[in-house]
């Protein structure tokens, strides 16, 4: 049998060979076309999203004052301690008041003998000037008489000075209360002596109101510039734990400070504090909320990752791009949705569009897909298949 009769009559037999390598690589063609499809996603949800910043601070009375003395002596009384509830105008202290006591006695006998100088000069005067006008003496000495009654006079008004100072410096001896509040510190004792004489020495230190604290914290300045008056703050103490606590901010001082080059600035909290739970000193964990939103669409952070649409979706205008535009898998198809990004937090941000719709996902990637090479100095390169948090459809 020659060549060309076994190719006449195996002719079908070759023909259905060709087709079926034909099939062959039709289905091959598109199964690698459908492993271009096995995408890698990423949910949208919705939920509460918040901005936040985290700080430390001190927490303080609204408003204390530091009560000294401004006389020297040996505390005779005390009559508060620590934790006392005081009124305006209570007593505190009383210091040994013999030695003031003696200051205003010499400084009264002063005062009657320069008012006793006073008469005497005043009569004189009166008289000379009656035998002045009468012809009897000259000039002279009618003038002399003057100068020394103006002179006792003075010395009438400087004696008076120094008894009133005296007589002020006994009633220093009683040290009172100039505000309504708690006693939160008392740094002397009975019998302790208190000298007064190059600066005032603190006695006790009242705190006005603590049914009203404050915070103190300090906020750096890569952060401050989203810290706004009356913004909500929670904030936690360790001798409560796992409770939260309310406030708001009161003031930023424009003040400055750098620790280690870093530039903070002082932040005040008003709290609340009418349970009296918190106590001057604790140090509470402050979270300041900047900005919420509720109900919003989110995705995670690493959903936003990728550079350019590729093989994914085709597109012919130029203008569409991952920035501005998300590759949405929608059930069994691929869409291009736009959107702006909205607040962004640590691990989520928002997705502010009207075309999302619940089941939506997010086309980061898919799998098989070649890492990318850019010359750019954006972080990481292109995206990978199987991307951390994603999940092949």
């Amino acid at each position: 049998m020659n060549k060309k009769n076994w190719l006449k009559r195996h002719k079908w037999l070759l023909i259905i060979l060709a087709i079926i390598m034909v099939t062959v690589f039709a289905f091959s063609g598109t199964s690698i076309k459908n492993q271009k499809k096995n995408f890698v996603t990423m949910d949208i949800t919705r939920g509460d999203m918040s901005q936040t910043v985290t700080a430390t601070g001190e927490i303080r009375p609204l408003n204390t004052v530091n009560v000294g003395s401004q006389v020297s002596g040996t505390i005779q009384e005390l009559y508060v301690d620590y934790n006392s509830q005081v009124k305006k105008g209570d007593k505190l202290l009383e210091i040994e008041p013999s030695v003031l006591q003696a200051s205003v006695d010499e400084a009264k006998a002063s005062l009657d003998s320069a008012n006793s100088q006073l008469t005497l000069a005043k009569n004189d005067y009166n008289r000379n000037k009656t035998l002045y006008d009468s012809g009897y003496i000259a000039r002279a000495e009618m003038e002399k008489s003057l100068s020394t009654y103006e002179q006792a006079k003075s010395s009438v008004v400087r004696a008076q000075s120094q008894y009133d100072k005296a007589v002020t410096n006994l009633g220093y001896a009683t040290i009172t209360s100039p505000v309504d509040g708690t006693v939160i510190s008392r740094k002397v004792d009975k019998g302790q002596t208190v000298a007064a004489s190059f600066q005032t020495p603190d006695l006790f230190e009242i705190a006005e109101d603590l049914t009203k604290m404050q915070i103190e914290t300090s906020i750096s300045e890569a952060d401050i510039g989203v810290i706004k008056q009356d913004q909500p703050v929670t904030f936690t103490v360790d001798a409560y734990s796992g409770q939260k606590f309310n406030g708001s901010v009161r003031q930023i001082r424009l003040s400055p400070t750098t620790t280690s080059n870093v530039v903070v600035y002082t932040v005040i909290i008003d709290v609340d504090n009418s349970d009296m739970r918190l106590m001057p000193g604790m140090t509470a964990f402050v979270t300041i909320t900047v900005n919420a939103a509720k109900n919003a669409w989110k995705a995670q952070n690493s959903a936003f990752l990728l550079r350019d649409f590729g093989d994914i979706v085709e597109t012919q205008d130029e203008s569409i791009t991952p920035a501005n535009h998300l590759a949405i898998k929608r059930g069994d198809s691929v869409i291009l949705v736009p959107y702006t990004k909205g607040l962004t937090t640590a691990t989520e941000t928002q997705i502010i569009s009207d075309k999302i719709i619940d089941g939506d996902k997010i086309i980061i990637g898919y799998t098989g897909q070649k890492t990318k090479r850019t010359t750019t100095n954006n972080r990481g390169n292109g995206m990978m298949g199987g991307a951390p948090g994603g999940r092949p459809m």
